[in-house]
């Protein structure tokens, strides 16, 4: 193999390359010596190889480190090797939209089909037939729909990587990489190519320090391997601590997660909110099959005599049809649309969804702890004046800190640094323009920046004095205990934290010497964003606490939470790992803290177990590789704009903009998402209920139901119409919401008994009183049968159910919040079409146009009758206390329990607050009595206090 730049000896990274050639999967971490040291993967040899897509490998690593490949080469490479991605299998649609015939509901309606077919019942066949592909092609064009949406957002947040291009270091997207590329890999990046390590920092600097690379996505390994200079990297791990650049060997499907890409599985998760809706689904299915074996049952033994109507088929065909009407067909398609509509107006808000289960959890979050940096605050550092050691000026702390420094990393602080040297130190300002270097100093290594350790390190040699000494740069408080301690640097540190400012220190080790020695504290100003603090306020008043997590110090921290109105209680690392306190203490403090400072990683992956602990949804903001962890234990892991590659893949949302406003519109658009949905469940169960108990009745008592026909015909247009729920207006709740299944299960039921006496209203008054006979037959003089009765039930079954949605939108007063004018139009639209059907005879018989509208309009009012007896409903159901007392059992049990102990407790309380500042009252009232001679102190004084002669109280 050629080494050219790489320098490699002969046989072993020879047989390495080899191997790795030949796809031997990368090994768990390994070492003689104890330490994280990876397993380079060893093979055959073969003549294959040394080429890669038919090309030499020796004339693709022939790429000078420190330019990169010219924009003609990496062109040319891109037309050869095809872009860096992975070829993506695409479903068989046909076999997708076949998946739509299978399933429970699908599985009923083709039973009913077949029944028809039997009987020989061919209108009813076709029928049901064109329901069942109408269910299909409605499921698989809405999916389609809500997967391109999905796929859409998911192309906006392509990674990039630094990579050096005709002698610039740039940041392309990751698909436009060749074998060849010179990249540039630091912590929190995802690899975006297998590749090789040069040794050679992003300065182009000699390092000796290691790679530290999380493999566990190809390995399953959850230790970090150690790479170094010639070892493997390979596409998708994940850079946890050092920097280095890499050139690239293999890109796409050659890459070794490329050729196993077919053992890689995506799993689509389920959020809670739509568990609850399936469980609704399910509840509704299984209450119709079960009233309709009822009918079965019964109808069977009433007419077991009769050749005709007692034969099994017979029967079976209009009662599955009748539970083909009832069940939510539509429930997936409404499901499908809604998320869909939602994830798009997301995107418009600049938050993207990556998992669309966090769009519902978004909607219950009760907790948010976010990020200070560049959240709350603008990021945005400006240098103050700064704290200096004896013998050194304001240059010098700039000019280590400069050599201290990250190339190419975009870092704020790093930035901030960088660009304020090379403004002030003249050594820097005179340099050439795109110059790495630092004249006059030579960095022989480079050690970055660690969130455990906190500090950046480098080995400079000063070049004109020939002496060698080591810089760092980091956290004060790092930097003063690394120097041994100093008195004045903390005072200055205090001093700046309460002013706001936040300190970045700078230390050096004596020529020829271990010993470090300070070099002084910059200064450096990053104020709140201007809409923090109104941000906070709106949060707050949503029922969401919001909590500040910094690695800054506690004052500095208090100060902030201060400026931003959070409260002053601020933790610091202390509290946060306390093993004297139990897991309940420690749920208690973290839950009444306002924010918490000197973090590490861990620490947010504590605070997060423990708040979920207390049984509240919690969200987590993050930016760095180790923030991994606490992005996924939350309910909902954010990162924020500006994230590293692994936290982006860590999260379930990515905000596109900075600030805590773009989550807060997040969180308002998740709770719209949520109402809609809700107003469904509840409309689909009333809807449900009274369908199935009116003609459980009417086929039980009187042998009378609907033609199938016209019972379809409700079940597609009804169902067809909700789909534009998706882009109702939406009456966004004050709290986080929470399903209460009891709630909305009880409130249907009730609902749809009401309806179902309606129902029998209708069909009583135009049987007794218009004589709409339900059992009609050809009169002597007229062979035409009058079936007006089903035109009359038809158009009420269909409109008064209906238009009960305009109530179930909302939890108070329909008018509160208007519908938008598409969901207007839809909804009585489809029930206007079925009014013109009874008036002029379409599919049912005609019935005189005043019957009909005053069927149409009773359905109106009873929809207004009915919102007034739903938001009394609301206001007599307690949050919470019914929903666990309507069925006390189990974990319900324990948690009735535990509510009425916090509630009791928090009544002694509050009885122990009052009853001090009573007692004093009465006792002042008795000695201003007796000292004004009164000889009578009133009865009620005496009964309202015990008074003993000590003067003591009760």
């Amino acid at each position: 193999m050629a080494r050219g730049y790489l320098e490699l000896e002969d046989d072993p990274k020879e047989e390495e390359f080899k191997g790795f050639s030949n796809n031997t999967p990368p090994s768990p971490s390994s070492s003689s010596s104890g330490s994280s040291r990876s397993r380079v993967p060893s093979g055959n040899r073969n003549n294959t190889s040394k080429e890669h897509a038919g090309v030499e490998m020796d004339d693709l690593l022939l790429t000078h480190p420190q330019t990169g490949l010219t924009h003609e080469q990496a062109a040319q490479r891109l037309q050869t090797f095809g872009p860096n991605q992975l070829v993506e299998v695409k479903a068989n649609q046909l076999l997708k939209f076949l998946s739509y015939f299978l399933g429970p509901i699908a599985f009923l309606i083709e039973a009913a089909c077949i029944v028809s077919a039997i009987v020989k019942d061919w209108f009813n066949f076709c029928t049901i037939l064109g329901l069942l592909f109408l269910n299909a092609i409605i499921g698989y064009f809405e999916e389609a729909r809500a997967e391109s949406a999905v796929e859409a957002l998911r192309q906006t947040l392509a990674l990039k990587t630094r990579c050096w291009r005709h002698g610039q270091l740039q940041e392309i997207d990751t698909t436009l990489l060749v074998p060849g590329d010179i990249i540039v890999l630091r912590l929190g990046d995802i690899v975006p190519a297998d590749g090789r390590l040069l040794g050679i920092d992003a300065s182009g600097a000699h390092t000796d320090g290691e790679l530290l690379v999380d493999q566990s996505s190809l390995t399953g390994e959850s230790f970090a391997v150690a790479k170094r200079k010639g070892e493997e990297v390979y596409s998708s791990t994940v850079v946890k601590q050092g920097q280095q650049r890499a050139i690239v060997t293999k890109t796409g499907s050659e890459t070794y997660i490329g050729k196993a890409a077919h053992l890689i599985a995506n799993t689509a998760s389920e959020g809670h909110f739509q568990k609850v809706i399936n469980r609704i689904g399910n509840f509704l299915v299984l209450f119709t099959l079960l009233l309709t074996f009822i009918i079965i049952v019964v109808q069977y033994i009433t007419y077991r005599d009769d050749p005709v109507r007692g034969q099994v088929l017979n029967i079976l065909g209009p009662v599955m049809i009748l539970a083909i009407s009832a069940i939510p067909i539509g429930l997936p398609s409404v499901m499908a649309v809604t998320m869909a509509v939602g994830a798009r107006r997301l995107a418009a808000k600049q938050v993207i969804v990556k998992r669309l289960a966090a769009v519902e959890e978004m909607s219950a979050l009760s907790v948010l702890c976010s990020d200070k940096t560049g959240t709350l605050t603008l990021n945005e550092l400006t240098f103050d004046e700064p704290y200096l050691a004896q013998g050194y000026s304001p240059q010098d702390l700039l000019l280590y800190s400069y050599l201290a420094s990250e190339f190419g990393a975009n870092d704020p602080i790093e930035l901030a640094v960088r660009q304020a040297a090379e403004w002030q130190v003249p050594v820097l300002r005179n340099r050439p323009a795109g110059s790495t270097k630092v004249p006059g100093y030579e960095i022989s290594n480079f050690i970055p920046f660690n969130p455990s350790s906190k500090y950046t390190q480098a080995t400079v040699r000063d070049v004109s004095t020939g002496t060698t000494y080591k810089v760092a740069k980091g956290a004060p408080q790092v930097i003063i205990q690394l120097v041994g301690g100093s008195d004045a640097a903390v005072s200055a540190y205090t001093t700046m934290a309460r002013r706001g400012l936040r300190a970045l220190g700078v230390a050096r080790t004596l020529a020829g010497t271990e010993k470090w020695a300070l070099v002084g504290l910059a200064a450096m100003l990053d104020p709140p964003r201007p809409d923090s603090e109104q941000t906070i306020e709106r949060c707050q008043k949503m029922g969401i606490t919001v909590k500040m997590v910094t690695g800054d110090q506690q004052i500095i921290a208090k100060e902030v939470s201060r400026r931003l109105g959070l409260g002053r209680v601020i933790l610091d690392a202390s509290h946060l790992g306390d093993s004297a306190l139990s897991e309940e203490q420690r749920s208690d403090r973290f839950y009444r803290a306002d924010g918490f400072a000197e973090v590490t990683p861990e620490h947010k992956f504590r605070i997060v177990e423990a708040l979920q602990k207390r049984g509240l949804l919690v969200g987590m903001t993050g930016d760095g590789v180790n923030d991994a962890p606490a992005l996924k234990k939350a309910n909902v892991g954010i990162a924020v704009h500006g994230c590293t590659d692994a936290a982006r893949s860590a999260a379930d949302i990515v905000l596109l903009a900075p600030g805590l406003s773009t989550i807060v519109d997040g969180i308002l658009a998740s709770r719209a998402i949520f109402q809609r949905m809700r107003s469904y469940a509840l409309y689909r169960i009333t809807s449900t209920v009274h369908f199935l108990m009116f003609f459980f009745v009417v086929i039980l008592v009187f042998d009378w139901t609907l033609p199938a026909k016209l019972l379809i015909l409700i079940c597609v247009l009804n169902d067809l119409a909700t789909l534009v729920i998706a882009v109702d207006n939406a009456q966004i709740s004050k709290l986080p919401d929470k399903w209460r299944v009891g709630q909305l299960i009880f409130l249907s039921c009730f609902l749809g008994i009401l309806l179902t006496g309606l129902s029998f209203g209708h069909f009583f008054y135009f049987w007794k009183v218009h004589g709409y006979n339900p059992w009609p037959t050809a009169e002597v003089d007229s062979p035409v049968v009058d079936r007006s009765l089903e035109s009359i039930m038809y158009l009420h079954i269909s409109s008064a159910p209906h238009f009960l949605i305009f109530s179930t939108r909302l939890t108070g007063y329909f008018w509160e919040s208007m519908p938008s004018i598409w969901f207007t139009i839809v909804i009585l639209g489809t029930q206007v079409i079925a009014l013109f059907m009874v008036i002029f005879g379409w599919l049912t018989p005609a019935i005189p146009a005043t019957q009909a509208l005053a069927v149409f309009g009773v359905s109106l009012i009873s929809c207004v009758v009915l919102d007034v007896i739903k938001v009394q409903v609301f206001k007599f159901w307690t949050k919470g206390s019914h929903s666990l007392a309507c069925a006390p059992c189990g974990g319900r049990r324990k948690m009735l329990q535990d509510r009425k102990q916090v509630e009791g407790s928090q009544k002694r309380v509050w009885r122990s607050m009052h009853k001090g500042p009573e007692a004093i009252v009465v006792k002042t009232r008795v000695l201003l009595a007796i000292g004004s001679g009164g000889s009578k102190i009133p009865q009620s004084m005496m009964e309202d206090i015990s008074w003993d002669r000590h003067g003591g109280s009760m």
